[in-house]
């Protein structure tokens, strides 16, 4: 009776220890991020590992905790009992691959899309970029696909701006390219969608989606002015009506996107600014950089504990 209680109790366990991480996080990380004192004395280093630890950890242990009960397999014992905590981890991990392949198809979908508009070499400050353009009646631009996005560029966007501003949108998408955003947000919306009922997960979706505009942003500091990237996002911001709705339409999908202007509402274009204004050069790394996330993979590196209790069962 004892492994298939075991189970049972692995699974209610896992569950208050992902709510209890995202209830004790969330309020700290809301406090530190609506601090103007808080964000100019911390790097945005330091924000990123935290916001995306309290983020990962409590989904991936739900997920360690589901594969170690499949792993050890159903109980014999009340059998019933087995074959549910059993069960539940099995849909529990097939929902999450449906989502994952979800996210790809979308992806790859959106890309195509991109590839069937016409290509056009721009001429930028740091080089000719090869983009496609696409007719949209707005200013967008964007990264689109998932593992080699493909950078697309609206003619609005590019009949708008002067050779200087494109050039700064340019380098941020660039920026997206060299981390690969969009790849790594597939996983990470993933995680959003199966794990959208935790406390805190809208949240802490919004700071790492601003957090990744904000690195992008850093990137391309070492290409352009500030002062000129600075004011493309405002001009684009400012011009851009509904880029969600008519990039939707034309068969673009905005969960598999690195857009320039998002988020655009005025709190957090107004922290984009101020980072891109007062932010140190890329190239300016600190000490600190290396234990801050040495400190984020052990804080992540728990949510393998689940697994750590396989060799145990009889």
């Amino acid at each position: 009776m004892m492994p298939t209680i075991m189970h049972l109790q692995m699974m209610v366990i896992a569950l208050a220890i992902a709510i209890i991480i995202r209830i004790i996080s969330v309020p700290t990380l809301g406090l530190f991020f609506r601090s103007q004192t808080l964000q100019h004395r911390y790097s945005w280093q330091h924000r990123w590992t935290k916001a995306l630890s309290a983020f990962l950890v409590p989904p991936l242990f739900l997920l360690m905790t589901a594969l170690a009960i499949i792993i050890m397999g159903p109980s014999s014992c009340h059998a019933w009992e087995g074959l549910l905590s059993y069960q539940i981890s099995i849909i529990f991990l097939f929902v999450a691959g449906l989502l994952w392949l979800h996210l790809g198809w979308l992806g790859l979908v959106s890309q195509q899309n991109v590839q069937k508009s016409p290509a056009q070499v721009i001429q930028t400050s740091f080089g000719d970029i090869s983009s496609h353009v696409l007719d949209l009646p707005i200013v967008f631009s964007a990264q689109v696909g998932c593992w080699k996005p493909k950078l697309a560029l609206s003619h609005r966007l590019i009949e708008t701006l002067n050779g200087e501003q494109l050039s700064a949108v340019i380098a941020h998408e660039n920026g997206h390219a060299y981390y690969q955003d969009t790849f790594w947000f597939l996983w990470l919306g993933g995680l959003r969608r199966l794990t959208c009922w935790l406390p805190g997960t809208a949240s802490l979706w919004q700071e790492l989606l601003l957090l990744r505009e904000m690195r992008a942003d850093r990137w391309a500091t070492q290409y352009v002015d500030k002062l000129v990237l600075a004011e493309s996002l405002l001009q684009v911001v400012s011009l851009q009506a509904d880029s969600k709705s008519a990039a939707n339409a034309s068969g673009l999908s905005i969960a598999i996107t690195a857009d320039f202007s998002c988020p655009t509402s005025a709190d957090r274009l107004s922290q984009r600014i101020d980072a891109i204004l007062t932010e140190a050069d890329i190239s300016v790394e600190t000490n600190t950089s290396d234990s801050q996330w040495i400190a984020s993979w052990i804080a992540m590196s728990w949510s393998l504990a689940p697994l750590l209790t396989i060799p145990l069962h009889q």
